[in-house]
């Protein structure tokens, strides 16, 4: 039922999100845009190594989008790029292949979503902040090997 993916802890991250703003110097930067419901999310990201070590969004998006960002928002901070990977990975699968969410650890709050799963039109809000994230990974990873050779 829709009120159960619109539950108090949904609303309670999208209505309290952290490192909302746009950082000054990024190391990538990276939008995802949902066309079904016009949700966007742009990212931006540092990383020193294979850590993360700052971050922030500007999020026009769903309760949902939101607070699949507030998610990433608490926890992104040291996180590496296989982390994160794997992250997104999980989350797809939940969604689209029944898949479990994370049972403990610093991403558990990512079980607050699991009821997107009965609702197919709200998955891509629902991981935008994730695809945006991968995709500036991406970018510094793919920086940072180009600079090497």
């Amino acid at each position: 039922m829709l009120n159960d993916v619109y539950n108090e802890k949904i609303l309670d991250l999208a209505g309290n999100i952290p490192r909302l703003g746009r950082l000054e110097q990024p190391d990538a930067t990276a939008t995802a845009h949902s066309k079904l419901c016009g949700s966007t999310v742009t990212i931006d990201l540092k990383m020193n190594g294979s850590a993360v070590t700052d971050f922030a969004h500007d999020v026009k998006a769903c309760a949902l989008g939101q607070a699949s960002s507030s998610i990433m928002a608490r926890h992104i901070i040291g996180s590496t790029p296989d982390e994160l990977r794997a992250l997104r990975e999980t989350v797809r699968r939940m969604l689209k292949e029944n898949g479990a969410p994370p049972k403990d650890g610093k991403w558990a709050d990512i079980a607050y979503l699991e009821p997107v799963r009965d609702f197919k039109a709200r998955h891509a809000s629902t991981m935008l902040t994730f695809d945006a994230v991968v995709k500036a990974v991406d970018e510094i990873e793919a920086k940072r090997k180009q600079a090497a050779e």
